[in-house]
């Protein structure tokens, strides 16, 4: 983009006016506000440690994919632990990476959006040059972990880079831009599980589906919040597409998600035992009742509501997950 688009009018004053020395739609209270020296603020707004829910979604399909792989094999060691540590550190630092280079290529766009114009660049608190800095280092220090994965766990992590790269642009030439967001964010199904294994099998396949599916489910809400503001700069997302009939579609995704995900199960559980295949499908069960939870509460004309469903995904992906990790001892 060459010219720099003027900043919309719109009906949420909640985000007209941030505060100089925060962004609009952090968690109320957060550390990075409130202890983090005043020089480091920008670069963690710029990872979006002051709004934790996104490097928690990254995480749990790692942590989906390590835990099946383990409880497959049933196989605990301090190998698996380091790697559920190590999906951690790099699920923060990657997450980081990815919103400073979503930063960079939307900087434009994000100064024309009211929930987004506090952001650091646009705002003015850190160069796009910084920022590119900020970005590279922490690559770096995530790539010194992945070493510690694997060949394949390595060779998969340099390819996710891809989508990664792709992902900002994908709102400016596609309707689907959550589609692309999630085979980006659940990459860590098929890492992880190789990361454990060895090895790639259908089962991770199914589980990184049911994370895209996921992805759709909860980035479509995340996108309500947006609406106004996106119809008139012209970014698309499937929250504009599917308008009033949200709902209908939240209901595929949501039924996507379950059958992806117990279907990963049944795959890598069956020959295990019946008990560990019970309770990882009882894993898929309690996401989905989440999830149908939360279609009960949507009110795709609340910001409020939209975006504290969103933030309960991360309740969502732990439920899943800790069925996953009972099933590693069955």
């Amino acid at each position: 983009m060459t010219d720099k688009p003027s900043a919309p009018e719109t009906s949420r004053e909640k985000f007209d006016a941030p505060a100089l020395d925060a962004v609009s739609d952090a968690v109320a209270g957060n550390w990075v506000d409130n202890r983090a020296p005043a020089w480091t603020r920008p670069y963690l707004r710029l990872s979006r440690a002051d709004r934790p829910i996104g490097w928690w979604l990254l995480l749990l399909p790692c942590w989906w994919g390590a835990l099946l792989a383990t409880a497959q094999t049933g196989d605990l060691s301090a190998r698996t632990f380091w790697i559920l540590f190590g999906c951690w550190i790099g699920a923060i630092l990657m997450r980081g990476a990815g919103c400073t280079w979503n930063d960079i290529t939307d900087r434009d766009f994000d100064a024309a959006v009211a929930r987004t114009k506090s952001r650091p660049i646009p705002s003015g608190q850190v160069t796009t040059r910084q920022a590119a800095i900020w970005m590279v280092l922490q690559c770096l220090i995530a790539f010194a972990i992945l070493l510690t994965f694997g060949k394949l766990a390595i060779g998969l992590g340099i390819l996710s880079l891809l989508p990664v790269a792709i992902y900002p642009f994908a709102k400016r030439f596609t309707w689907w831009p959550q589609v692309f967001l999630g085979i980006a964010f659940n990459w860590g199904a098929l890492l992880a599980y190789a990361a454990v294994a060895g090895e790639l099998t259908i089962a991770p396949v199914f589980l990184y589906l049911a994370g895209i599916a996921w992805t759709l489910f909860y980035d479509t809400i995340y996108a309500h919040q947006d609406t106004e503001d996106d119809a008139l700069i012209g970014v698309k997302s499937t929250a504009r597409l599917f308008g009033a009939q949200t709902g209908r579609w939240l209901k595929r995704f949501l039924i996507m998600t379950v059958i992806f995900f117990a279907a990963a199960v049944i795959e890598a559980l069956a020959e295990r035992s019946l008990a560990a295949l019970l309770v990882g499908l009882c894993g898929a069960w309690a996401l989905g009742v989440h999830l149908l939870w939360q279609l009960t509460k949507l009110d795709i004309e609340s910001p409020e509501t939209c975006l504290r469903l969103f933030r309960s995904n991360r309740d969502a992906g732990l439920l899943a997950a800790l069925f996953l990790a009972i099933a590693v001892f069955l």
